[in-house]
């Protein structure tokens, strides 16, 4: 038997999580059953089994990328010199999450699903506190940038101002799938006046 090069085992394992990811998109984690995951993979029991050990090993693999889209955007652009302004870095996460995240199968419709799920699952738990961590350390280096140039009170807690931006990140994301009604212009600029710029 030929051996399986690394590309292949990798694509294997991305084909399986991206068929993955469009039935959890569709039927969330509990109404999807690993044969729906095999059949829109068009894989045996055999060829999931080698990657994965079981549904909740996919939906932490799946999770992680998820988190891992939302959060390397941050961090790029929070590393930006010199930082723009609140409002313009808002609007440009917002505005990079159109482009990945609220397509059927984006981040947007999986979020939510992983929040509720490490709500049960304390390693999916661990998982998502250490990526949000990381968003709000990205987000308060926003904040103590708008306060060295005096765009925000300098005695605001920075660390809670960037609590509050991420609760209006998270927001920002229920609204747009439940709703549809909010665009990254209009949403950066209200935060940005509620933060005086």
């Amino acid at each position: 038997m030929p051996r399986v090069s690394d590309a292949h085992r990798e694509q294997r394992r991305q084909q399986i999580l991206d068929a993955a990811r469009r039935r959890f998109a569709r039927n969330g984690f509990h109404q999807t059953s690993i044969q729906d995951i095999l059949t829109e993979a068009n894989l045996s029991a055999g060829a999931l089994y080698r990657y994965f050990r079981s549904k909740e090993e996919i939906i932490e693999a799946i999770a992680e990328d998820a988190l891992r889209q939302v959060t390397a955007p941050i961090g790029q652009l929070t590393r930006r010199r010199p930082l723009p302004p609140l409002d313009a870095v808002i609007e440009q996460l917002l505005t990079n999450a159109e482009d990945f995240g609220f397509r059927p199968d984006g981040f947007a419709y999986i979020g939510p699903q992983v929040w509720a799920e490490a709500l049960r699952n304390p390693q999916l738990r661990e998982l998502v506190q250490d990526r949000f961590a990381e968003v709000r350390s990205a987000l308060a280096g926003v904040v103590r940038a708008e306060q060295a140039a005096g765009r925000i009170p300098a005695d605001a807690d920075a660390d809670g101002v960037a609590g509050f931006l991420f609760g209006s990140l998270l927001g920002y994301v229920i609204q747009r799938v439940l709703a549809g009604t909010v665009d990254p212009k209009s949403y950066s600029a209200a935060l940005g006046a509620l933060a005086g710029g």
